[in-house]
């Protein structure tokens, strides 16, 4: 059951810095309203699991600590344009969720002799969520780069709240399609942490190989993707054609391609018997051997691999200081993967991927991916030996008001918190990968030139419905 650790306002910054001497990290924060207030919760993240510190915020203000932990600066800016949270020492405070006609008010100011600005999206050429990039530019060489999201904010966080713990969970399956598994799956460890249950072996067992399942198709999608941002066709389709592949065995096994409907809380919703597992087992087989090969025609492809390296590189000491998460971290050389640390599902003696330059570029992202795919794929192999059973949860200890549910999904950690009162949810906050993801990207732009974005964004190939929650 996840530690809850009060403190007083004025011991607020100093508890984070504390946690974060003893080697804790951040993972998250939110604001919540309590008794006719405010208070301000992070949470925190080691080896041994998670806590949440929490604190008021009398008159609406608490101090800030992104001197501390710059991960926490988009927590911050979200809170104070939802919530009217004040972060003292957070100056200015630029608006992230709300979008004033003001330029000053949201973006990084950049003046000097030849600076410029380039405006992209919010519509784009082709089919594709709604986001705006605001690139400080001298000539063809990008200063810095501002994200605009938030663009469908749909308050699904807030129409959750008030609803049965069953009925809350489609508000966050529907934050992403891409990411189904891992939210609602994080929503569920929530409910489950905060009531005090555990899932038995076959529940963890079915939960991971949708999670993994989830993770195949987004990952060859990805590797597609940075094929189109060089323009490289024939890997773009033949990466496409794996992904819709995968895709269609979740449809056969499951009747969703993006898997909707597969996670509920406190049951399992899924089974197989012997002839479907079987059948799964070879689609899988037949999709390794052929996603190797695709892969080795990338390999051997010169126009595409010199377009690589040395292009939207994060560091690991930005990575670190950015709090980015997933792939993009592990190619920065931290190999953090919540897989690691996953009692509630059926991840043993994980370990995880490394790349073979953990350059933190293009390159190292795409080839990530390619080694990330083995170990899906030899997972799957390992759980799929029996037939899947629906599996159930029962009572560990008693319950809380708060429970943490935190699971990698394929762009990195993401985490729910779930307040309850009973039944009833009071309030839930979903961070997902994507969303601890997006500063890093914006970091990992500068330098580069105009041209590199588009292949510097799909190397990341961040969610924005996750953002537009």
């Amino acid at each position: 059951m996840t530690a809850l650790h009060h403190v007083e306002p004025g011991e607020w910054r100093r508890s984070i810095e504390r946690a974060l001497g003893a080697g804790e990290r951040f993972g998250g924060a939110w604001a919540r309203a309590q008794d006719g207030g405010l208070s301000w919760c992070a949470l925190i993240v080691s080896a041994h699991g998670v806590r949440v510190i929490w604190t008021e915020a009398p008159g609406g203000a608490v101090e800030s600590i992104v001197e501390l932990v710059e991960a926490a600066g988009w927590d911050e800016r979200e809170a104070h344009d939802l919530y009217g949270l004040e972060f003292d020492g957070h100056e200015p405070i630029r608006a992230l969720v709300t979008h004033p006609e003001d330029p000053a008010a949201w973006m990084t100011p950049v003046t000097g002799d030849g600076v410029h600005q380039i405006a992209v999206g919010p519509i784009h050429a082709g089919v594709i969520e709604s986001g705006h990039f605001r690139f400080h530019v001298i000539g063809e060489r990008i200063f810095a780069m501002d994200p605009r999201l938030f663009y469908k904010h749909r308050g699904l966080e807030r129409a959750a709240e008030g609803q049965h713990r069953d009925a809350a969970l489609p508000y966050v399956q529907r934050a992403c399609a891409a990411c189904a598994v891992a939210n609602t799956l994080a929503y569920a460890h929530a409910v489950e942490d905060a009531a005090g249950l555990q899932p038995d072996r076959e529940l963890r067992v079915a939960r991971t190989v949708l999670l993994e399942l989830e993770r195949i198709y987004n990952h060859l999608h990805d590797i597609g993707a940075i094929c189109a941002g060089v323009g490289f066709a024939p890997g773009t389709m033949a990466f496409a054609a794996l992904k819709d592949r995968a895709q269609q065995i979740n449809a056969q096994a499951f009747g969703h391609r993006f898997l909707f409907a597969t996670i509920a809380v406190g049951r399992g919703t899924v089974e197989l018997d012997v002839a479907a597992v079987d059948a799964m087992r070879a689609q899988l087989r037949e999709l390794r051997t052929d996603s190797r090969a695709a892969w080795r025609e990338l390999e051997f492809a010169g126009s595409l691999q010199a377009r690589l390296g040395g292009v939207g590189v994060l560091g690991r000491d930005d990575a670190l200081r950015l709090g980015a998460v997933g792939p993009a971290a592990r190619a920065a050389g931290i190999r953090e993967d919540v897989r690691t640390l996953a009692p509630r599902l059926a991840y043993d003696g994980f370990t995880p991927a490394a790349p073979h330059a953990p350059a933190g570029d293009v390159e190292a992202r795409l080839g990530l991916r390619a080694v990330e795919l083995e170990a899906s794929f030899d997972l799957l192999a390992g759980l799929l030996v029996a037939p899947l059973a629906r599996g159930f949860v029962g009572r560990a200890e008693p319950g809380a008001s708060v429970g943490i549910g935190r699971v990698e999904s394929a762009r990195g950690a993401t985490a729910c918190a779930v307040e309850l009162d009973g039944d009833t949810v009071t309030r839930v906050h979903l961070r997902t990968g994507s969303y601890a993801n997006w500063p890093a990207l914006a970091w990992a732009t500068a330098g580069n030139l105009v041209p590199d974005f588009p292949l510097i964004n799909k190397s990341f190939e961040l969610c924005y419905a996750c953002v537009d929650r």
